[in-house]
């Protein structure tokens, strides 16, 4: 059994009071951060190697190093804390178990991007994450870690908590800003991009939770530690989501470049007596894999040379007893709800796509609809807004690919096989 795990952010999670500042420390990577010139924090996280954890895999010191300087504009970080991809569940747990690993990373990341106001733009539905992240602010704020003259320093900071409605458009990070300035939320065109102008059009540094929350180890163990975990192009730690038909469920934080296969060791394997079928690698919006994937290195390289992208990392497991285009109408029905509906590639697209999805899934189809609706995914990928319509296509071409035959014997029996009232077996009517 693989023992490969590298509990940093997850260190303390078992502990009853891990959520607390007594628990945490006193935020001693921002003391040693908030006495080195920012453009060395920048240079120590580029050194790091760390990318973005919400899926894209950006160079995170890159996209601070974007912020011009001198400009005479305020500059404003904002975290992105609108977990709502089908499958992704690591943020949420993060801020509930430990905040301060976060708000300790946003003082970091704002005194490098010369920063005063800060933003957790986080989930409307998640109260209970809401509740523990003022708690957790507040408490930073008694201590003096946040507002004037942190630690003596003479640097200010103001952090703001700020829910979000409930919208999966919202963790696009200019629908956010929009969001954020109490517009509707719908992303922007882009350029300019937010680094130029972003909230308030001022220059702005949006990044996922587990980034920021990265930042502390960074600058406390210093760059090479980071860069020594992971892989040549995908360094450090990152927490992996197993979810859905698997022995012991939760979080892994290894390594990046760890393997399905080593993840499935520690987590007990497939359910009992079942075995693996089909898993996405970042969630819903990712292509999915099957059991020809188990050794393929999770690495934001070696996943997308395969033909799919590591995104968040979550493993959603599926064992032989699932439908796999039932699963795609479900994910497919919650982008065509989740559309914003400002382009029509995405907004027509999704749309049919779920209606052609319900007839195939009922048995109703004929192999025709398979090229019917890899065709709207072709319409849809490159041509939408921005990212939402081609995560909705993913899981369209890799079903397809990888799962025709499972297509047509909808057609075949006139319904699903795995409906106990067709068919309990292939073949069997």
């Amino acid at each position: 059994m693989s023992t490969t795990l590298t509990p940093v952010l997850t260190a303390n999670w078992d502990q009853p009071n891990s959520f607390t500042l007594d628990s945490y420390g006193e935020y001693e990577a921002a003391k040693k951060a908030l006495g080195m010139d920012p453009d060395a924090v920048i240079q120590a996280v580029k050194d790091s190697g760390l990318r973005g954890r919400g899926g894209a895999g950006f160079p995170t010191g890159m996209k601070w190093g974007f912020i011009p300087q001198g400009d005479g504009k305020p500059h404003y970080l904002v975290v992105n804390a609108d977990e709502s991809e089908p499958g992704t569940c690591k943020d949420i747990p993060l801020m509930m178990a430990n905040p301060h690993s976060l708000v300790e990373g946003i003082i970091i990341t704002s005194y490098a991007i010369r920063a005063n106001h800060a933003f957790i733009y986080v989930r409307g539905e998640v109260l209970h994450v809401i509740r523990r992240l003022h708690a957790a602010v507040r408490e930073a704020y008694e201590k003096g870690y946040l507002g004037t003259d942190i630690f003596g320093s003479g640097y200010d900071l103001e952090l703001v908590v700020h829910s979000g409605a409930g919208a999966y458009i919202c963790g696009e990070e200019t629908a956010l800003l929009d969001s954020l300035e109490g517009f509707r939320g719908q992303p922007r065109l882009k350029p300019p991009f937010p680094a130029v102008a972003g909230l308030y059009a001022s220059p702005t540094v949006v990044n996922n939770v587990e980034s920021i929350a990265s930042v502390p180890s960074i600058i406390a163990n210093g760059a090479e530690w980071f860069a020594g975990m992971g892989t040549e192009k995908s360094k450090g730690f990152g927490i992996f989501s197993l979810s859905g038909h698997v022995t012991r469920p939760g979080q892994y934080e290894a390594p990046l470049g760890i393997t399905l296969r080593e993840l499935l060791d520690m987590a007990g394997g497939i359910r009992e007596g079942h075995q693996l079928k089909f898993w996405t690698p970042g969630g819903s919006s990712t292509p999915i894999f099957t059991d020809e994937h188990l050794d393929v290195p999770l690495d934001f390289e070696a996943v997308g040379a395969k033909g799919s992208m590591l995104g968040t990392r979550a493993l959603q497991i599926f064992d032989e007893t699932t439908c796999v285009v039932r699963t795609v109408l479900r994910w497919t029905e919650f982008y065509a709800h989740e559309s914003c509906g400002k382009c029509t590639p995405c907004r027509e697209g999704t749309y049919w796509l779920k209606q052609v999805l319900k007839r195939l899934d009922k048995g109703q189809g004929t192999e025709e609809d398979l090229a019917t609706i890899t065709d709207i995914a072709d319409n849809i990928l490159g041509r939408s807004f921005c990212a939402l319509g081609d995560g909705a296509t993913s899981p369209i071409h890799s079903s397809v690919k990888y799962f025709r035959e499972e297509y047509l014997k909808h057609f075949e029996i006139g319904g699903c096989p795995f409906d106990p009232k067709k068919s309990t077996l292939w073949g069997e009517q």
